[in-house]
């Protein structure tokens, strides 16, 4: 039987790390085993080796995008980019964000009959709004994304959440799927082992709860709440606040600390790409920190499930529409204050927050193995239907 050919296309990559390119990684990764995978994205650094990677990767010319961590693709204007395109001619094209290299890889699909599927992995209103400051533009900008997603014989989203929001805010009225996010990791051996490598690297004392954030320090992912409602309980409980990551708020979110008096309490970890170092934050941690309004489905949040974390959210969230509180997380209003006490509380109830760590771990922790082999089944049967 004929190998696949699949082509997942995004408009952003390595080096830069986000959701979104963790997602289509490991699908690369997974899909490798079953067929021949190419990613198609953008030029973003020189210094990234791209054979490192156990696929290949297809990029495109790009400009960096003015104020923001991203780069703008430019396939259009890619002669070689486009001919690589037609060489490896794939069977599948999967588009993973709505732009420029995803329309083209939309663009080849429907002139060469080929299957089409799509992921929808953000709230793309919040970004449209945040970034034009207009409602009007920021719904013509919403629909155009909408009408590229239209196109897809098959559409998932990231979970239930997001599915109802894309369904009744976005209008889109076609089929839509939910295929969830996922990790590699695997339970540490010994979680005490972990602990102790981390309160080693941070000089962090015994009898300290270790509260951990990961991700982009950008204020989409309300990151300035935990600083400020951490500040309500610095008199409260011992703690040290871990912020493993960076971005362009960086420095915004240090100076907040620095003016809260909180240097002693809250340390800056920078960018962990060694995923055994990482597995180790979430292991030693007592409770992940993620009040987040703007993911839909944070893989980090499923990185903390399997090491048994549990996590605080914030109610009504899309990232949170498969928490039960006090059962497989925790969910907190929406101020300093409401998330401070919370902290409080879980910390607290000690027999409770190892119960909601142990569920975490049994009802939100998936590897992408298991996930991705279910979509690469959904492909063929795409291709027999095509």
């Amino acid at each position: 039987m004929k190998k696949l050919t699949i082509g997942l296309f995004i408009d952003t990559y390595y080096p830069m790390i986000d959701g979104v390119v963790t997602v289509v990684d490991n699908y690369a990764k997974v899909l490798s085993k079953y067929a021949n995978v190419y990613v198609f994205a953008p030029k973003v650094s020189k210094d990234f080796d791209d054979n490192t990677l156990p696929y290949k990767v297809v990029r495109c010319k790009s400009i960096k995008a003015f104020k923001i961590d991203y780069v703008i693709p430019l396939p259009k204007l890619d002669r070689k980019f486009r001919k690589e395109l037609k060489e490896i001619n794939p069977d599948i094209i999967h588009i993973h964000s709505p732009a420029g290299i995803a329309r083209m890889g939309a663009r080849y699909a429907k002139k060469h009959k080929k299957v089409l599927v799509g992921t929808i992995h953000s709230q793309y209103k919040k970004d449209f709004l945040r970034a034009t400051k207009s409602k009007l533009v920021s719904n013509i900008l919403l629909n155009n994304v909408m009408n590229l997603f239209r196109k897809c014989d098959k559409c998932y989203t990231v979970n239930e959440g997001v599915k109802k929001i894309v369904l009744d805010e976005y209008k889109f009225n076609k089929s839509l799927f939910v295929t969830r996010n996922a990790t590699t990791m695997k339970l540490v051996e010994d979680k005490n082992k972990s602990r102790e490598k981390i309160k080693r690297l941070h000089n962090i004392k015994d009898n300290t709860y270790i509260f951990l954030f990961v991700g982009r320090l950008n204020k989409l992912k309300n990151i300035f709440l935990i600083v400020d409602a951490l500040k309500l309980i610095d008199n409260k409980i011992n703690y040290k606040m871990l912020f493993v990551g960076n971005g362009q708020d960086e420095k915004e979110l240090h100076d907040r600390v620095c003016e809260l008096n909180l240097e002693e309490r809250i340390v800056f970890c920078g960018k962990v790409t060694d995923r055994e170092l990482l597995r180790d934050y979430y292991a030693s941690s007592d409770l992940f920190l993620f009040p987040s309004l703007y993911d839909a489905s944070s893989v980090v949040q499923v990185e903390a499930a399997s090491q048994k974390l549990a996590t605080l959210f914030l109610e009504m969230s899309a990232t949170s529409s498969n928490i039960k509180d006090n059962h497989n997380g925790f969910l907190s209003g929406h101020t300093k204050e409401e998330y401070a006490n919370r902290i409080i509380e879980i910390i607290n109830d000690k027999e409770l927050l190892k119960e909601v760590s142990s569920n975490a771990y049994k009802e939100l922790y998936i590897t992408w193995e298991d996930e991705v082999k279910k979509i690469y089944d959904e492909y063929n049967e795409l291709m027999k239907e095509k």
